[in-house]
């Protein structure tokens, strides 16, 4: 609260802006930005696995409804019936194809929208060769995709890329081949099913996914692509392990359920850019409404804390004014609010001390300089009150008289005393430092201890940083007197003072304790009345001396206290404001 106090109003007005306008929104956007940005990437990574697992969904579907058809060639009798029987007249076989072989290979017109070839090899010669029908002949069985056929170990449909010829245009086949009927029939029959590129690219070209997609095979070779790139070419046949991956993230379909599939995938690569830019534009809505946010709240704070600061700064000025004596009202104080009204009392105010200022000034000033004077004689009556200048004199005769007669114990006592009494005769020091007042109340307790004998003990302690301070003289000698005389006396088996002066916290404490027969509660109440007690001294000294002179040095700087009980001792704490000698 203390800083928050002592903070200008315009930068509380900033403090406000910046923690409950500015940096709320900021940080509101922030987060709404990084959920917003984290749900249109993750949005848009699974709309484009989506969009690869439909390619893929795709795909297998074309390739199904070749192995539906290679399935049919494989399992029907009749077909491979047609094809394993010798023909010795070509007749004979133009009627076995034209009543059941033409239908069946009609039924799978190559003009269908999925395949552009279907032809069934056969090792019969006595075949007539047409568009679906040919010789298995050894420049056939040389190609490389029937060698990869004859290593199968059984029977199975097969998805691989078929060109004629390295350099040309991709073509891939569905290759079956048919014995499914191996003890009655032993020629070798090869079904050769040709799918059309153009369907291919439409698949693989979705427009959902931004990027590159690839037909790999099982051994990670791209067989296929629909490139982004305008330089590639899928006559080429590549490693995709070679593409640099650095900034692509993939998305994948594969087919480890489908045996005739197996190893085959299609994998989409799209650049980290292309996903982040449906990222950018979300942000560019979100940065777009942080300003509109932004900017209409702080027009609205900066107009409404321009009307506030101004007035009070005005206000403020005027006030500062009024301390150099200008009495100056505030013009165009017409507002309403209550720095309006604040306006209008202080104008009412400086009218009125303008106007008290004229009237009492002349007579309070008379009133002050009486009331000073007035304080300066009583402290100077209080002063005169300790000046014994004949018993200085007559002391003295008396310790000379004394190391005369080799009485070396009584000399020092009353040399003590005189230079108690000689201390009092020079009052133009008024302030002296703790180490001269313990001077006075050494002397005074060697005094005591001469008279008590073995019945008065004493420690004195003192904290270095304390002896240099200033006090008035003989401020803390009434204490250890009355400790002495009233306390201390009237015991028989004796007693023990106790003296401490430290500083603490900027003040100088000084404590007294003794053991001797104590106060009653009465004669405490009486002494602390002292302390807020204005009565003229008079004649009165001792400890009601201490207490009046302090408060006209100290005020309320000055504090004292005093506890006792009857037979319990005497406790008493005086501590004024700390000042070095070095100030002085």
């Amino acid at each position: 609260m203390n800083l928050l106090n002592n903070m200008k109003l315009r930068d509380k007005m900033l403090a406000i802006y910046f923690l409950c306008v500015f940096i709320p929104i900021l940080l509101i956007n922030v987060i709404f930005y990084n959920i917003i940005a984290t749900n249109v990437k993750e949005q848009r990574i699974k709309d484009i696995s989506r969009a690869v697992e439909q390619i893929g969904n795709d795909f297998r579907i074309w390739v199904d409804d070749a192995v539906g058809i290679s399935t049919f060639f494989y399992a029907d009798f009749r077909t491979n019936e047609i094809l394993e029987q010798e023909y010795v007249h070509p007749e004979d076989y133009v009627e076995a194809y034209d009543n059941y072989l033409r239908r069946s290979m009609n039924a799978y017109n190559p003009g269908s929208v999925s395949f552009q070839n279907i032809v069934i090899y056969a090792d019969n010669q006595s075949l007539l060769h047409s568009g679906s029908i040919s010789y298995l002949s050894d420049e056939i069985r040389a190609k490389p995709w029937y060698r990869v056929t004859a290593e199968q170990m059984r029977s199975r449909p097969l998805f691989i890329r078929t060109e004629e010829k390295d350099g040309a245009e991709p073509v891939f086949s569905l290759l079956l081949r048919l014995d499914y009927f191996p003890d009655r029939m032993n020629k070798e029959k090869l079904l050769k099913i040709d799918f059309r590129n153009n369907d291919l690219d439409e698949m693989l070209g979705n427009l959902n996914v931004p990027g590159n997609v690839y037909l790999i095979d099982p051994e990670g070779n791209i067989q296929y692509a629909i490139s982004r790139e305008p330089d590639w070419d899928n006559r080429q046949v590549i490693a995709f392990d070679s593409i640099p991956d650095s900034r692509l993230i993939q998305f994948k379909s594969e087919f480890s359920d489908i045996n005739y599939l197996r190893g085959w995938r299609i994998v989409g690569t799209v650049d980290k850019d292309e996903i982040a830019s449906q990222v950018w534009k979300s942000r560019d809505f979100i940065v777009w409404s942080a300003c509109l946010m932004l900017t209409v709240p702080t027009l609205i704070i900066l107009l409404m804390s321009r009307s506030i600061n101004k007035r009070i700064v005005r206000i403020l000025k005027h006030m500062k004014k009024v301390k150099s004596q200008s009495f100056e009202i505030i013009q165009d104080s017409d507002s309403r609010d209550e720095i309006g009204q604040l306006t209008l009392e202080f104008n009412r105010m400086t009218l009125q001390i303008k106007s008290l200022i004229q009237d009492v000034y002349l007579a309070d000033i008379q009133t002050k300089s009486l009331e000073l004077e007035r304080r300066q004689a009583q402290l100077n009556a209080l002063q005169s009150q300790v000046n014994p200048h004949f018993l200085f004199n007559a002391l003295e005769t008396i310790r000379m008289r004394s190391l005369l007669k080799q009485e070396e114990e009584t000399a020092h006592i009353i040399h003590s005393m005189a230079k108690i009494f000689r201390s009092s005769l020079t009052w133009s020091k008024d302030r002296i430092t703790v180490n001269e007042e313990l001077v006075f109340i050494r002397c005074f307790l060697d005094i005591q201890k001469y008279r008590f004998e073995d019945k008065l003990d004493f420690t004195i302690n003192v904290s270095p940083e304390a002896q240099r301070c200033l006090l008035p003289k003989m401020i803390f000698l009434p204490f250890v007197e009355n400790a002495c005389i009233h306390g201390i006396e009237p015991m028989k088996q004796g007693g023990r003072i106790d003296i401490s002066i430290e500083e603490a916290h900027g003040k100088l404490v000084f404590e007294i304790m003794d053991n001797g027969i104590g106060m009653a509660d009465e004669k405490v109440a009486e002494l602390r009345h002292y302390l807020i007690s204005d009565e003229i001294m008079g004649e009165r000294i001792g400890i009601q001396n201490v207490v009046y002179r302090s408060k006209l040095m100290y005020g309320e700087g000055f504090t004292f206290d005093i506890q006792s009980s009857p037979g319990q001792g005497t406790f008493v704490r005086l501590s004024i404001p700390y000042e070095s000698e070095t100030y002085n």
